[in-house]
């Protein structure tokens, strides 16, 4: 049976560069692969479908590979391969432009953080906020040109237990004061593991407000796991910013590509 690919946003095409609303997707893509053994099957070539069909200016991507030499070994020999080049430039549409930056480094490969932007951005940062030997995390920072509009960009990838999440958005709140002008809009984006929804109010004492679904859309932002969809672990904090819509796409297609569904939303300036 022929395999249905991801359908496009449900939002109207994001093609207008003088539009005042910014659309933001932000997606754990599981490096590119799921299943496991003789089941493990190769995804990247899908995932860039449908990135490409989120048409959103900005893609925060988390559990990236810049390469991984047993994966590459395996999947060369399938039908489409094991892309050359590092997954962030891979999932790029045309046009984008695309930053990363290693989190962690195993036995085979590298993994980290990446953005996708259609709009032209500055230094790439990186800062460390792994809370022990056993999960490395970091931070992405991206300055980002949109609208004639400076936006600071970082994507974040939190860790497994509740008290290195609550360091990690104590190491947050130094970097922002740190690297981040107090007058300049900001967007944290990513996969923060918060199953409890307990992160909200210590991102707000920063003065980062969670970009929701409007009242009675509850669905519009839980994203994982994929295939029954539960908790909303991936999300977008904003400053300077207001929510107008969000979007979590559903479907056959979107389920099989990672264990998480991305998140997209559509952002006005205050």
């Amino acid at each position: 049976m022929k395999t249905r690919g991801p359908r496009p946003s449900a939002f109207a095409p994001s093609t207008a560069y003088t539009s005042s609303v910014l659309r933001v997707a932000t997606y754990n893509i599981h490096k590119g692969v799921r299943g496991l053994g003789l089941r493990k099957r190769l995804e990247i070539h899908n995932l860039g479908l449908g990135i490409e069909a989120l048409d959103a200016d900005l893609v925060f991507l988390q559990e990236v590979l810049l390469f991984h030499a047993r994966d590459a070994r395996r999947f060369d020999r399938t039908w489409l391969g094991w892309p050359e080049e590092g997954q962030a430039e891979f999932l790029a549409p045309p046009g984008y432009e695309s930053a990363y930056r290693t989190n962690a480094v195993t036995r085979h490969g590298e993994h980290g953080n990446a953005l996708l932007s259609r709009w032209p951005i500055g230094d790439i940062g990186h800062h460390d906020v792994s809370d022990h030997r056993f999960e490395q995390r970091g931070l992405l920072h991206v300055p980002v040109v949109w609208q004639s509009l400076k936006l600071h960009a970082v994507v974040a990838h939190f860790g497994l237990i509740h008290s290195s999440r609550v360091r990690q958005v104590q190491r947050l709140a130094e970097f922002i004061a740190a690297e981040v002008p107090a007058g300049e809009p900001l967007l944290v984006a990513g996969d923060f593991n918060d199953w409890g929804e307990r992160l909200d109010a210590p991102m707000q004492a920063l003065g980062l407000k969670r970009a929701v679904a409007p009242v009675g859309q509850p669905g519009a932002r839980v994203t994982f796991p994929s295939r029954v969809p539960v908790f909303a672990l991936d999300r977008v904090y904003m400053r300077g910013f207001k929510c107008r819509s969000t979007m979590v796409p559903r479907g056959n297609a979107w389920a099989r590509m990672s264990d998480h569904l991305p998140l997209v939303v559509e952002l006005e300036p205050e």
